[in-house]
């Protein structure tokens, strides 16, 4: 089996210096992988569909979501394909195991009133309640991901223009218009993170002065969730979803949603339009003549 371990390191050194792909997805590439090798205790040329399709089987009666079996069948043949290609094996098994078929959910958003409470939830004048209101405004006014709003530095934002310069997915940058309310909370945090007295250029900063991480954000969103009574679970990520859909449904055009967003493809951005279907027929039910029904 170290012969096995030496195949995932090896593979995961190609997508770090191929892809340049992120240390987080490097570690669930090879805890993807490292599970499988555990299941089927076999050399990799040994390992045949079936082996592939006992695996998933494995996974599925642990009840395992679909999105996450299909994401390590991915990962999977993403392996087999570098193996293939490097001569290790002389075929991808992968190839003949369909993945399982995910239902698509629509990406939740809160309504605009949920969203102004959200964003008025940090009360105070001390330095963590400027910085989570920021925090907030920035994630709805301009749609980031957690991970783009973690890594901002102060010269990445241009508070003069409304601009902020973010990194993306890949390293690759956008410029992204900023809202005036959050301009306004930003101005309002400078100050007192200037009072921590601390060198780092990260924009947000955790109480001892280091560079906020993404489990940090998503507690802070999560809290004000709380504060406001939402239901259920919030992420930033639902702030992303709420920001391009309250653009659609001001009558924003899906390619301009998509530069907002960073998106690659308009296929990824086009899940939107469903949740503009929804609302445009919950806006049908309650006011064309047509959708009422007589109630004798």
């Amino acid at each position: 089996m170290q012969s096995f371990k030496k195949n995932i390191g090896q593979f995961c050194d190609s997508l770090k210096v191929e892809k340049d792909v992120s240390l987080h997805t490097l570690r669930a590439y090879t805890g993807d992988l490292e599970e499988f090798l555990m299941f089927v205790q076999k050399k990799p040329a040994s390992i045949t569909n079936i082996d592939i399709r006992d695996f998933l089987a494995s996974l599925h009666h642990r009840k395992l979501k679909k999105s996450s079996i299909s994401r390590k069948l991915a990962t999977i043949r993403s392996f087999f394909k570098y193996l293939h290609r490097e001569g290790t094996v002389k075929k991808n098994p992968a190839k003949l195991v369909s993945s399982p078929r995910v239902q698509k959910a629509l990406p939740r958003f809160l309504t605009v009133d949920e969203a102004f409470a959200l964003m008025e939830s940090p009360k105070g004048d001390t330095f963590q309640a400027a910085r989570d209101k920021a925090i907030l405004e920035l994630l709805y006014s301009s749609g980031l991901r957690v991970s783009e709003l973690s890594t901002l530095d102060i010269n990445d934002f241009d508070i003069k223009d409304y601009l902020v310069r973010v990194k993306g997915k890949g390293k690759k940058e956008r410029i992204i218009p900023v809202g005036e309310k959050a301009v306004e909370a930003i101005k309002t945090y400078l100050p007192e993170r200037v009072l921590l007295k601390k060198k780092s250029q990260a924009l947000f900063l955790n109480n001892r002065g280091g560079r906020l991480t993404q489990r940090s954000v998503r507690r802070i969103v999560e809290k004000y969730s709380r504060m406001i009574a939402l239901a259920g679970h919030l992420s930033p990520h639902a702030l992303r979803h709420t920001f391009a859909t309250h653009l659609l449904h001001g009558g924003a055009d899906l390619r301009s949603i998509q530069e907002l967003l960073g998106h690659s493809s308009l296929s990824t951005t086009q899940k939107y339009t469903h949740v503009d279907i929804v609302h445009l027929m919950e806006v049908y039910d309650k006011a064309h003549p047509m959708a009422k029904t007589d109630e004798d």
